[in-house]
């Protein structure tokens, strides 16, 4: 390849052009300066893992090296590189996304992919001797629209699919499919966890004979999901429409991050839906970020663009061992942003008025730490992974600045899942208890509210993980249960001195219990001062003090200290071993 570039140019200047070119097309470079006759550089083919060596040097006729057999096989391999037909890849730029090879020099860097599987599969369809395949020929299928392998990332490895969507918009063929399911099957058997970058379309009707219902078919994904579930994390992230068998991927995977303003996920399509229920609707409302992260839960976060994406995973996986096998990684310990010493001054000692719970959980845990999961559903609760003292914990806290903390079906489904999540990858648990109890009425008896709230105490009940519980305040009804009482198998129970422990609050225990009498009693004025009185009278009885005086809990802290108490307490536990009944396993889910 020759190039001429302007006149002037320096020498350092026509090296990083023939360098940077001869990288490029793989092809000896000559750069020529101004109108120069001869080239001023000259670049050879280059010889790097991962491309195609150069051209043997004639003059040393004793060296071997690549024939043309080996070069043919570096032209196919770039060919297949290529992807899709180009008018795909340019619908790509117009809907703001990548390239699937782009998007993973993104995610791994140039150094970072260890090997590709399955480059050449389906080749002989698509790829014949004779006649050449035109470019734009939407018969081409490399890869057959999936690529497979292993990489390094934020210097952990992984296992990694990714769908191309210039090829048959990423759907699902013969061995496509065999090519997903070798990548489970070997995930399963060396431990490492996978990341699945997802834009597919479905399965590929048109070629659906093979795949779909075989018993290493399409339907052997799921399968293999529930396999590797608790066994390796699993990571979804979705950059395009995945409909039907593709949206099952994303909710099988243990965390699912959607990006804003391109991702989607259906058990069907608009106009499926439209056929059969007459319902017209566009795919954003159908399945998109918002609906999934705010209403149904099956996306954990969403990202802005594709960068970010990226890097909430790579927090994400920071606190993630690759295995259950494994402990989850340690790093140095920083102090809380803010200090312990405001978490009195935070916490109302009234029940019923309000505040931020993140406002103590920042007086907490490590600097930077915080990383919250579901932000958009369930709010009543939050659900984050955080460090103390460089050790990270899942963190479940009620949080009273949404109504009032109250236990809703959504919020109990969210801290189940999570609390399951961190038992099986070994993240020990700190509950931050301030809630009046689970909601009662008519709307969430119809949402499940005991369905749910079963699996959350189910959830607490099963955890074998170390468990911190801290009484922040109210600790109602069978909401102390479910956050980690003192009968729930926890470590430690802490009390701030703004902590109660009741059946129910002062206001809901005077009116089932006193309200007869109280109805007795005709002058406003004495009436007002007895409901004080029988309030005042409750809230001793439920104080924390008298719980710590019955050792109900363990120790009352001042609330300076207990970043502290929690930092010297899980490091005390975190070698603990607890043992669940000799059965195969429970039946709530």
């Amino acid at each position: 390849m020759k190039v001429r570039i302007s006149d002037g140019a320096t020498d350092e200047e026509a090296s990083a052009i023939g360098e940077a070119l001869a990288q490029h097309v793989r092809d000896e470079v000559e750069v020529y300066v101004g109108d120069a006759d001869s080239p001023a550089v000259v670049r050879d083919r280059p010889t790097t893992a991962g491309s195609a060596p150069t051209q043997p040097d004639e003059a040393a006729e004793d060296d071997l090296g690549p024939t043309d057999r080996e070069y043919a096989l570096w032209d196919e391999i770039e060919d297949i590189e290529l992807g899709g037909p180009e008018k795909y890849k340019e619908r790509l730029e117009e809907q703001g996304k990548l390239f699937v090879r782009n998007r993973l020099d993104l995610w791994f860097g140039e150094d970072g992919m260890l090997f590709e599987d399955g480059k050449f599969a389906n080749f002989d369809s698509w790829h014949p001797d004779s006649p050449e395949v035109e470019e734009d020929n939407d018969d081409r299928l490399p890869g057959d629209g999936l690529l497979t392998g292993a990489a390094e990332f934020e210097g952990r490895e992984l296992h990694f699919m990714a769908n191309d969507f210039t090829v048959k918009a990423g759907s699902m063929a013969e061995k496509g499919v065999e090519k997903f399911l070798r990548m489970q099957q070997r995930a399963l058997k060396n431990g490492k966890p996978v990341l699945y970058l997802m834009d597919s379309s479905g399965g590929r009707i048109d070629q659906q004979t093979g795949f779909f219902a075989n018993r290493e078919g399409i339907g052997k994904y799921y399968y293999n999901h529930s396999m590797l579930s608790g066994r390796v994390p699993q990571i979804c992230v979705l950059y395009g429409p995945c409909i039907a068998g593709a949206a099952y991927t994303p909710v099988f995977a243990d965390f699912t991050i959607m990006v804003r303003d391109m991702s989607a996920m259906a058990i069907a399509s608009p106009r499926m839906v439209q056929m059969v229920t007459g319902e017209d609707i566009e795919l954003e409302e159908l399945g998109g970020p918002d609906v999934h992260a705010q209403q149904s839960g099956s996306a954990d976060l969403v990202a802005e663009d594709e960068e970010h994406a990226r890097e909430l995973v790579a927090n994400l996986v920071s606190y993630l061992p690759d295995s259950t096998d494994e402990k989850p990684p340690q790093t140095e310990g920083k102090p809380p942003v803010k200090s312990p010493e405001g978490i009195d001054s935070i916490v109302p000692q009234e029940p019923n008025k309000g505040y931020d719970m993140t406002d103590v959980i920042d007086r907490v845990v490590d600097e930077g730490s915080y990383f919250e999961l579901k932000p958009e559903y369930g709010k009543e609760i939050i659900t984050a992974f955080a460090r103390i003292d460089g050790r990270p914990v899942g963190i479940v806290a009620n949080q009273p600045a949404q109504r009032a903390g109250a236990i809703f079906p959504d919020a109990a489904e969210k801290a189940a899942e999570f609390i399951w999540t961190c038992d099986a990858y070994e993240i020990p648990l700190l509950y931050l208890c301030d809630t009046p109890g689970f909601m009662a009425g008519s709307q969430v008896e119809k949402d499940a509210i005991l369905e749910k709230g079963k699996k959350f105490i189910y959830a607490t009940s099963s955890a074998t993980v170390p468990k911190q519980t801290v009484v922040v305040r109210k600790a109602y009804g069978a909401g102390i249960y479910a956050m980690g009482g003192p009968a729930y198998d926890p470590e430690s129970v802490l009390g701030l001195p703004s902590g109660e422990i009741a059946i129910m609050g002062p206001e809901a225990a005077i009116n089932a219990v006193y309200a007869r009498k109280l109805s007795q009693i005709e002058d406003d004025d004495e009436r007002a001062q007895k409901e004080q009185e029988l309030r005042e009278e409750y809230r001793e009885d439920i104080d924390v003090h008298r719980m710590a005086s019955e050792v109900v809990i363990d120790e009352i802290v001042p609330p300076s200290t207990l970043r502290t108490e929690l930092e010297n307490r899980f490091a005390f536990y975190e070698g603990i071993e607890k043992d669940l009944p000799d059965k195969k396993h429970g039946t709530i889910l």
